[in-house]
């Protein structure tokens, strides 16, 4: 449990750091899973911030915390997995807001990372999905595909792989794979054409994301090209983890940690700080954010082509479609049924984890645009299996 204050009467705060988004409803979902940190610190003040395309931004939530007297702020990322955004650019903005702020310590926390009850949370969107299919199939029959967000941090896309492990294994799943919505390879499209030929009669498609967005959409819609070239074989669609109860506890945790000295982050498979094949020239690179530029676009960068639920609206648009009749809400299905034979996502404010690395990371977000960032080239673009960003698939 976090005290108010801790034994040197110093007022304890919490910050939840996301990453900004041009859809409402990721928003919308970022800004409730902050509103339950509240509900489990009613005791505390807590806030939350983006980096990029939403209000409130990252230095905003930190002004409040401060105005409501905390001198100590706990701050933690809202995201899955440690690569550019969670190792450099978010302790970016708390080193310089640090800097300008002497009188209150920043302390940063690490990402949700590998951890039994993210595996749990997953399983549970999994089963729903299973729940809710209209026939049965063995796990035993189904093969599993995982889909992360993707980065240019071998470190993040190895962890996917990870998780991906421990679900197969821990529901018994006939077979898993896992793939990526961009940046690295295999992408989702390939990677369900793969998975359809290994004779599974179900494949379950699991975003590993933590909100939606335009990303979870079109992961939906390369389950459904890809299941309308594979009729004899049933799809179903998993929800992501979004504000699971689990999640939160994985997030609580981590802010406990903070002030209980186990802090650590996985360094080891660090791009910035060891030779991972691959990636040798990145070592060292300078800490800074390339957000500053897009910070708190709010109103401005929010999408206007979808209320709350993405519907890929700006990716037919991308590719020169008429979206005129889009400005609504959609809701995917969770299953398909084909007429099938068979039934059926540092801060250095501290010393537990300091990182004073760079990066040029490249990655590509869920809104299509074009940052003008500085970056190191991804050493497989040419891949064959990727890592275009899937809106480019059709071009």
């Amino acid at each position: 449990m976090i005290p108010s204050h801790t034994d040197k009467n110093e007022k304890i705060g919490i910050m939840v750091c996301g990453h900004g988004s041009r859809n409402k409803g990721a928003v919308g979902e970022f800004a409730r899973l902050s509103e339950g940190m509240r509900a489990r610190y009613p005791h505390l003040p807590v806030d939350y911030g983006y980096l990029e395309f939403a209000n409130p931004v990252i230095h905003s939530g930190l002004d409040n915390l401060i105005a409501q007297g905390c001198t100590r702020i706990l701050a933690v990322p809202g995201m899955l997995f440690a690569a550019g955004h969670a190792k450099n650019d978010i302790p970016s903005v708390l080193n310089t807001y640090q800097a300008k702020h002497p009188e209150v310590t920043i302390e940063y926390g690490r990402e949700l990372a590998v951890d039994t009850r993210m595996v749990r949370a997953a399983s549970e969107r999994i089963q729903q999905a299973i729940d809710a299919a209209p026939g049965k199939v063995a796990n035993e029959e189904t093969l599993l595909m995982v889909v992360g967000r993707g980065a240019s941090d071998p470190d993040a896309n190895s962890n996917v792989a990870k998780i991906t492990r421990l679900i197969w294994e821990g529901m018994g799943f006939g077979w898993a794979e896992t793939s990526y919505s961009g940046v690295t390879f295999p992408l989702v499209k390939p990677g369900l054409e793969h998975a359809s030929k290994l004779g599974y009669k179900r494949i379950i498609v699991f975003p590993y994301f933590l909100f939606t967005g335009v990303l979870v959409q079109r992961i939906y819609n390369f389950a459904d090209e890809v299941a309308a070239a594979n009729p004899d074989i049933e799809f179903l669609k998993a929800g992501y983890l979004n504000d699971h109860p689990l999640v939160l506890d994985t997030m609580a945790e981590r802010l406990e940690e903070i002030l209980g000295g186990a802090n650590n982050m996985n360094c080891q498979l660090c791009k910035y700080r060891e030779q991972v094949l691959g990636f040798e020239a990145e070592i060292g690179a300078s800490q800074e954010s390339h957000h500053h530029h897009v910070e708190g676009l709010g109103d401005e960068a929010e999408c206007k082509l979808c209320d709350t639920t993405c519907t890929g609206a700006c990716d037919k648009a991308a590719l020169g479609e008429d979206v005129s009749g889009h400005h609504h809400d959609h809701h995917h299905h969770d299953h398909h049924h084909h007429g099938h034979s068979h039934d059926h996502s540092h801060a250095h404010a501290h010393e537990h984890h300091h990182h004073n690395h760079g990066h040029s990371h490249d990655h590509s977000h869920d809104h299509g645009h074009d940052h003008g960032h500085h970056h190191a080239p991804y050493p497989h673009a040419d891949h064959p299996l990727g890592p275009r960003s899937m809106v480019k698939e059709g071009k």
